[in-house]
């Protein structure tokens, strides 16, 4: 039992280290250490204690950019509501899929993720786009998809929805983070509801992901500040950790096909 509360403490704090020092894609290793650290048997089970876990850790950061003026209040209630729709469904269809298939998608995905972090990260050099028909078309299509994606794998995806909020609405790079942090919670919530009620949610498990998750996360804004000079380093460093993590959850969802 103490070693179970280790691994989840430790585990939680492992994610919220990465989340406050490196940002965005944090979130992408909550599955696989429920299930291959903590001892989680059912990835369905890990995926929606993943989701609730990663709801709290977006809620508080998301005060924190709240206070300083980063949230775009009309676009993040819109784009919450919206996507929120789009988690329930994609998790819906997620319930329903065989677990080992769904870690094989869930490793593809890991992938895209650590290229992704590996990209350069460009500048937001676009301007506020005016509020009429097509912007709002264009964001509430972003938000769904965006949204079915996130319930689908049980993750944040803000590295889906600050791309999403800068395309749609045309706002700056610091203001799509806050704003997004909103619609991961919205996103994580319906997830988490959606796989509550098919009981594939371990709440003590997520309580003690999220007080982990919590206390690395400070510690990791704490070092972010004092590493901010090697933000790219650090960006590389953690792509090459989803990239292996990335191969070890395909290999094992290989295997559960093999062995199926």
């Amino acid at each position: 039992m103490t070693g179970t509360l280790f691994a989840a403490v430790g585990s939680g704090g492992l994610v919220g280290f990465t989340l406050g020092l490196v940002g965005g894609g944090g979130s992408i290793l909550a599955t696989p250490l429920l299930l291959y650290v903590v001892g989680v048997a059912q990835p369905h089970i890990a995926i929606g204690t993943g989701a609730l876990a990663v709801a709290a850790n977006a809620f508080a950061n998301f005060g924190s950019h709240a206070l300083k003026g980063h949230v775009w209040w009309r676009c993040a209630l819109v784009f919450a509501a919206l996507g929120s729709v789009g988690a329930l469904a994609g998790s819906t269809l997620g319930k329903s899929i065989d677990g080992a298939h769904l870690l094989f998608l869930f490793g593809l995905l890991m992938l895209v993720v650590g290229g992704l972090m590996v990209l350069p990260r460009r500048g937001a050099s676009t301007t506020a786009r005016p509020v009429d028909a097509k912007m709002c078309a264009m964001t509430a299509a972003v938000a769904v998809v965006a949204g079915a994606a996130s319930g689908f794998f049980g993750i944040g995806g803000g590295f889906l929805i600050v791309p999403g909020l800068i395309l749609a609405t045309g706002m700056p790079t610091i203001n799509a983070i806050g704003t997004s942090l909103l619609a991961v919670a919205a996103f994580g919530l319906a997830t988490a509801f959606n796989y509550a009620l098919s009981g594939m949610v371990d709440w003590q498990l997520a309580g003690e992901f999220i007080v982990g998750g919590i206390g690395g996360g400070l510690i990791g804004m704490l070092a972010a500040t004092r590493l901010a000079s090697y933000k790219n380093v650090l960006n590389r460093i953690f792509a090459a950790l989803i990239f292996v993590v990335a191969g070890y959850v395909l290999y094992r969802s290989i295997g559960a096909f093999t062995l199926g």
